[in-house]
Order: C-alpha cells, then sequence, then structure tokens
C-alpha cells in the first residue's frame, strides 16, 4: 500500500474557514497571519483519526482564491510562505499529510503573464498563454474573470510544472487539481510524468464531475479523481428512499476500482451541506456509513463532523453559506452535535482497523425498495457486512453467513444464519474475520 491508501482528508477552505477578507488586500498593506490557526485545529482532526489536512485554493487571488494571480505567493489575506511551512511542518510533526488546491485550468485577470497580454498585446512573451475569443480571451465556462490557459502551449506545462514542484520541494504531500475535467488529459500526463520523476510519491487527484472518471487516471496520469456519482446517489437514494439508486452507484463504483482509488465525500467546498441536503435528519448515519465503508480515500468536509448545516445557492455569494468562518480553536465548536462527531470517529476506527476497505469492492446482498445490505471482504479474509434500511418500518434482510460481531450501528446479524434485523431507519456495521 501507498501512504495515500491510508489517507482520510479533513478538508477546510481557508479564505472562508480563516474569516478572511472577500477580496484581495490592497498591495500596500501587511499579509494577515491567519495561516497559524490551522495548527490549532490539528489534534481536532486527528482525534477524528483523519490524517491529511486538504486545503482550498492558498494563493493570492482576486477574491475567492480561484481567481489565482500568483502560484507562487500566498493569499496576504491568510499569510506568508512561512506561514505554510510552518503549518507543513507542525501537521508533520502529527503524521499529518497537507494536500494543496491548485487551480490550473484558468486564473484571474491580474494574473502577471495575461495583465502583461493585456498591456503589449500580441508583443507579450506570453500572447500564446491564452486564447483569444472575439474580443476578448477564452474563459472558464461564461466567467469573464476566469481566464483559460492555452494548454496546448508547452510554456503554460513548463509553467504548472514549476509550481507543483515549488511546493512539493516544501513539503506538501499532493494536489487537488481544480476544474481538471476542463483541462486535455494529455496536459496532465505531461505534467504529472515530469513532476513524479523528481517527486514519485507525491498524490494527484482531479476534480472531475462527471465523464469518464477512470480516464483521467489511464490517460492524464491522475491517481485519483472525485467521486461525485457516488456523492449524488448517496444523498439521492436516501431523499427519495431508494436504494436501487444507491446499488447502481456502487456497482459503478466497483468498476471504478478496477483501475483506480477514487477519492470519495459526502460533502465539499462546493456542495450544499450533506446535513442539509438530507429531507430527513435520520438518514446521516446511514451516509456516513456509506462513506466510510466502501472502497475510496475519504475526506471530511470541516464542520460535517458536527452536521453543520448550508446551502449552496447559485448566484455570486452563493457559496457563503458552505464557506462560514469558524471559531479561533475547536472549544469555540462547543457541545453541538458531538454525537456526530462520535459517529464520525467509530467509523474512522472501522477504517483504520480494516485498511484494506480502501481498494475493496462492494458484493450485493438484499436490495429491495427500502433496503439494502452489502459486504466486503479483504485480501486475508476478514469481512466488513453493512445493512441500511432507508424506511420508516422494521426490516429484515441477510448477508452470508459468518462469525460476525456488531461494531456500529442499531440492527443486528444472526451468525449462524446471516440474518439481519433493522429497525426503522437502522443501520447495522459487522466486522468477521472470515466468511463462511
Amino acid at each position: 500500500m501507498s501512504w495515500s491508501d491510508h489517507a482520510i482528508w479533513w478538508h477546510v477552505y481557508p479564505l472562508g474557514f480563516l474569516g478572511a477578507e472577500r477580496v484581495a488586500l490592497p498591495p500596500h498593506e501587511s499579509p494577515r497571519h491567519r495561516l497559524p490557526v490551522l495548527a490549532g485545529w490539528l489534534d481536532h482532526l486527528t482525534r477524528l483519526g483523519c490524517n491529511g489536512l486538504a486545503l482550498g485554493p492558498v494563493f493570492a487571488a482576486e477574491t475567492h482564491g480561484y481567481d489565482t494571480v500568483d502560484h507562487f505567493r500566498i493569499d496576504p489575506r491568510l499569510g506568508t510562505e512561512d506561514d505554510l511551512t510552518e503549518l507543513i511542518g507542525r501537521a508533520a510533526d502529527r503524521g499529518v499529510r497537507v494536500l494543496l488546491d491548485g487551480v490550473f485550468n484558468h486564473v484571474g485577470r491580474s494574473f502577471g503573464p495575461f495583465a502583461d497580454v493585456r498591456r503589449a498585446g500580441a508583443a507579450s512573451p506570453y500572447a500564446d498563454w491564452f486564447v483569444p475569443e472575439g474580443d476578448d480571451f477564452r474563459t472558464f465556462e461564461g466567467h469573464r474573470h476566469l481566464v483559460a490557459l492555452n494548454h496546448a502551449n508547452p510554456a503554460v506545462a513548463d509553467y504548472v510544472v514549476s509550481v507543483l514542484e515549488y511546493w512539493l520541494e516544501r513539503g506538501v504531500a499532493g494536489w487537488r487539481l481544480d476544474a481538471a475535467y476542463a483541462v486535455p488529459r494529455s496536459f496532465w500526463r505531461a505534467v504529472t510524468d515530469r513532476v513524479r520523476a523528481r517527486y514519485p510519491q507525491a498524490w494527484f487527484s482531479g476534480e472531475v464531475i462527471h465523464g469518464d472518471y477512470a480516464a483521467y487516471v489511464t490517460e492524464g496520469g491522475l491517481d485519483s479523481v472525485t467521486q461525485y456519482e457516488l456523492w449524488k446517489a448517496i444523498w439521492s437514494s436516501l431523499n427519495d428512499t431508494n436504494p436501487h439508486e444507491l446499488a447502481w452507484a456502487l456497482k459503478r463504483h466497483n468498476a471504478m476500482l478496477d483501475t483506480f482509488v477514487p477519492q470519495t465525500f459526502v460533502g465539499n467546498h462546493d456542495v450544499t451541506r450533506i446535513a442539509s441536503r438530507l429531507r430527513d435528519p435520520r438518514h446521516l448515519p446511514h451516509a456516513l456509513t456509506v462513506l466510510f465503508t466502501v472502497g475510496g480515500i475519504p475526506s471530511v468536509y470541516a464542520g460535517d463532523e458536527r452536521a453543520m448545516r448550508g446551502v449552496k445557492e447559485e448566484r455570486e455569494g452563493g457559496d457563503d453559506a458552505i464557506r462560514p468562518a469558524f471559531p479561533a480553536d475547536p472549544a469555540g465548536l462547543g457541545s453541538e452535535q458531538l454525537a456526530v462527531e462520535r459517529l464520525h470517529q467509530t467509523l474512522v476506527g472501522l477504517r483504520r482497523r480494516h485498511p484494506w476497505l480502501v481498494r475493496a469492492q462492494t458484493h450485493l446482498h438484499t436490495l429491495n425498495n427500502a433496503v439494502l445490505t452489502y459486504t466486503l471482504t479483504g485480501p486475508e479474509g476478514g469481512a466488513v457486512a453493512v445493512g441500511l434500511n432507508f424506511g420508516a418500518a422494521p426490516a429484515a434482510a441477510a448477508v452470508p453467513a459468518g462469525p460476525w460481531s456488531h461494531a456500529a450501528g442499531e440492527g443486528d446479524v444472526d451468525p449462524g444464519s446471516g440474518a439481519v434485523s433493522l429497525p426503522a431507519f437502522g443501520r447495522l456495521v459487522a466486522t468477521a474475520p472470515r466468511l463462511s
């Protein structure tokens, strides 16, 4: 197993989490040293059972961080390079790796090379870094302030390689590649091959919302991609009391696991929080149970471990509710929803005891209009069984017979027969050293 097979990420959007200003600081103002605050959350992260800190954008940007203007400079709203390297060091002392968010499909309009093109036009040495379109330049999905890079230009690849290597040299473990689906896979392959030659342990996960997920690994050279299909199926199947949707997604997930290990999640900085997405709060344990038992590299979006709520809206400022400021340290969270945090700890602990789950495929057993059961087996015979009752009535189900021991949930399993009983909205996680 590589180190990434043991990774469970705690995902933070720093500009929001740390209460940064909405727009870039004026050039004459001193940096705000906010990044060191995150060091005070490392114990919280490790108490959850996580061992990775996945940071959203930290580079100099115009507003929300995805409009980068300098990939070699920490956004002054967050601090300085020294602040980041100190955080990386303090994380490493606790066995925690740090992942950075790289935006290489597009840049902000104040990005140095683009600003030079606007001044000098075709005479600029960066003229072919961008693609003319009408009276302007190609943009990302119609957002004028996000100017797309020309990925056919080898100089752009050279630039991206230099950025990735610069921060890997300073101790980061890998990269989330923003909007990876909008970049040609051949570009990613060329870049990652070059970087791996110097940093073979670096891990690259691409943001891929739709399309051929596996191709970004086999053709693009990435290690993983975001598993949006499973994310959608989890909350949608629970809201509709439709286990068949989740069962279909798990079959698709198995096919992905034949090729790579997806990055799994039930929340991130771009989507409505899971506690708000689910219509019935009794379904939250079901969603978390799926996340932490199926194959994949899981991440927890900061605040979801306390069932924080927030709805994403398609408007300017529509991400604010899902990217709030947090208190200066975990004590500021108080005691609200501690049961949800303990549930995370229980399920992460189970996963730590069965590290083979990272690549395990699900085997479906009971599937009807309200109930789904599945098992996962390890290479040396260990097994995990999961039963989920989506509905409001008690239900019976089954898994293969085996020496099952109850690990989590309200349900029961009979080891001799494999018969499973689940109360209304109940769930079961059981473990066994082997199956009969």
